[in-house]
C-alpha cells in the first residue's frame, strides 16, 4: 500500500531524476544540497577493500560533487552488517540507506523499509532487469503476506551453478555441457580417466549443494518442507520420501565413483574454489557468479572460464531453467529525513558509468538493463544461463530454512560427498536431526 511520504517524495523524486539523469550529470541549482550541515548517512555491506566499496566510493564523491550532499559511508562488511543493523536500526539511529541480500533485507529487515514503487518508476523502467525486480518483489511478498510492492532497489546481480575450466574439459575430451545428471556422470568420468579431480566445493556451499540437488527431485516447496517439517505451499515431503532416498543414492554414486575431490570434507572456503579449483587441479567447483572476483589471484594462465546451471534429474519436479538468482539490493530506512537523497544516490551506484565499473573491477554481472553489454569475459557462459532462468529459487533452493537443522545438513552432506556415509545413513542422521 502506498504510504503518504512517498507521494510527498515523488514530485521531489521525480525532479531529482530529471536534474541528475544516468551516470552522475550535475544538477541544477541546489535541488540536491543538504541543509543545516546533514548527512546522508549509507551503511554498507562491503568491507572497505573490495572492489565494489572502491566502486562506491568513486559513486559517492560524483554524487557529492555534483549535489553537494554530503555521504556518511560506513563499510561494515558481512558480519557487522548483519549482526548490527538490527540493533541499530531498533534504537532508531540515524541511518537512510543501507544494503544486503535481497531476502535478508526483505524479510528480516522488512518492517524498516520505505515503499518505493512510485519513487522508483520511472528508475525501473529505463535502468530496471526485470528479472531482479520480480525477485525483489517476490522477496518481500513472502514474508508479508503477499504485498509484493517494491521496497528495495537491486543490485549485484548473481546466479549459483556449477563453473568449470572448459581448458580441462577439452583436455579429457568432454564436448559441450551436461544438462542432465547422466551427462554429469558421463563428463565426470572422463575427466577422472584423464587424471583429473571433476568436482570440488567448499564447506560454505555443500548446503546449498545438496540443496539444489534435491530441489531437482522434489522442488523447492519440497525442500522447505522437508527441513521444516511443514507443508509449504500445500507441498509436503518428508526424509521417508522415495525421491529423497533417490537424490542421496545419486549424490553417494558419485562419491563412489571418485568424482568428488578428496579435500570435500574438509574444504574450508575458499581452499576449493582458489586452491583447487582456480589453478586447475579440478574441472567443476560449484560457486556464484562472484567466484571470478574471488578467484582471480588464483587463476591459471590457461583456465578458459565455463558455466552451466544445475542438470536435471530422472522424473525430477525441476529442470535446469530452475536456479537461484539473487542481488544484493538497496533498502531507504522508512524513518529517513532525506529519502529523496538517497535514492538520488542509489541512481548514481546502479547505473550508467559506475554500473558498468562495477562490473568491470568486481567481475559481476551489471544491474543497469542499459549495459546489458558490460558483462565481464568471465561470465559470458553466464548470460545463458541467467536469461534461460525461468524459475527462481532461494538461497540454497530453501534448504536453509530451518536454523537447527542446518549445521546438521552441511556436515552429513561432506560425509556423503567423502563417502563416510551412505544414502540410507545420510537419511538416517536426517531424521534423527529431525527427531523422526
Amino acid at each position: 500500500m502506498k504510504k503518504k511520504i512517498v507521494s510527498v517524495l515523488l514530485c521531489v523524486a521525480m525532479v531529482a531524476t530529471m536534474a541528475v539523469g544516468c551516470g552522475g550529470k550535475k544538477t541544477d541549482g541546489d535541488s540536491g544540497s543538504s541543509k543545516g550541515g546533514d548527512k546522508l548517512v549509507y551503511w554498507a555491506m562491503w568491507s572497505e577493500d573490495e572492489p565494489q566499496a572502491k566502486v562506491i566510493k568513486d559513486a559517492i564523491a560524483k554524487y557529492t560533487e555534483d549535489t553537494g550532499v554530503k555521504v556518511d559511508v560506513q563499510f561494515k562488511g558481512r558480519n557487522g552488517q548483519r549482526e548490527g543493523l538490527q540493533p541499530a536500526l531498533d534504537a532508531k539511529q540515524n541511518i537512510d540507506l543501507f544494503d544486503e541480500d535481497v531476502n535478508r533485507v526483505n524479510g528480516t529487515w522488512g518492517k524498516y523499509l520505505m515503499d518505493l514503487e512510485d519513487m522508483a518508476k520511472d528508475y525501473e523502467a529505463e535502468h530496471g532487469n526485470e528479472t531482479l525486480f520480480k525477485i525483489a518483489r517476490n522477496a518481500y511478498g513472502q514474508t508479508h503476506d503477499g504485498d509484493d510492492t517494491l521496497h528495495t532497489i537491486p543490485y549485484q546481480p548473481s546466479i549459483f551453478g556449477f563453473f568449470y575450466n572448459k581448458t580441462l574439459f577439452d583436455k579429457a575430451g568432454v564436448e559441450g555441457v551436461p544438462t542432465t545428471w547422466e551427462e554429469m556422470d558421463a563428463a565426470c568420468a572422463k575427466l577422472k580417466e584423464a587424471g583429473i579431480t571433476p568436482i570440488t566445493a567448499d564447506d560454505a556451499y555443500m548446503t546449498s549443494f545438496i540443496g539444489m540437488h534435491l530441489a531437482r527431485y522434489i522442488g523447492q516447496d519440497g525442500v522447505k518442507s522437508l527441513v521444516t517439517g511443514e507443508a509449504s505451499n500445500d507441498v509436503t515431503v518428508t526424509w521417508d520420501d522415495p525421491k529423497v532416498l533417490a537424490a542421496a543414492e545419486s549424490f553417494a554414486d558419485f562419491a563412489d565413483k571418485g568424482y568428488f575431490s578428496k579435500n570435500i570434507a574438509t574444504n574450508k572456503y575458499p581452499a576449493g574454489q582458489n586452491q583447487e579449483f582456480a589453478p586447475g587441479e579440478a574441472a567443476i567447483v560449484i560457486c556464484g557468479s562472484w567466484l571470478p572476483n574471488e578467484a582471480k589471484e588464483s587463476v591459471a594462465d590457461d583456465l578458459e572460464w565455463g558455466y552451466f546451471n544445475y542438470p536435471s534429474v530422472p522424473d525430477g519436479t525441476d529442470d535446469s531453467t530452475a536456479n537461484n538468482i539473487a542481488n544484493q539490493v538497496l533498502a531507504i530506512n522508512k524513518d529517513s529525513k532525506m529519502a529523496d537523497k538517497a535514492f538520488q544516490l542509489i541512481e548514481y551506484i546502479t547505473t550508467g558509468e559506475y554500473d558498468k565499473k562495477m562490473t568491470e573491477d568486481a567481475l559481476c554481472i551489471p544491474t543497469d538493463k542499459a549495459n546489458s553489454d558490460a558483462w565481464p569475459t568471465e561470465l559470458s557462459g553466464v548470460k545463458e544461463a541467467f536469461d534461460a532462468t525461468t524459475t527462481f529459487y532461494d538461497w540454497a533452493a530453501g534448504v536453509e530454512s530451518n536454523n537447527d537443522i542446518t549445521p546438521v545438513l552441511q556436515e552429513n552432506t561432506q560425509k556423503l560427498a567423502s563417502g563416510k556415509l551412505d544414502a540410507a545413513g545420510f537419511i538416517k542422521a536426517m531424521k534423527e536431526a529431525a527427531g523422526q
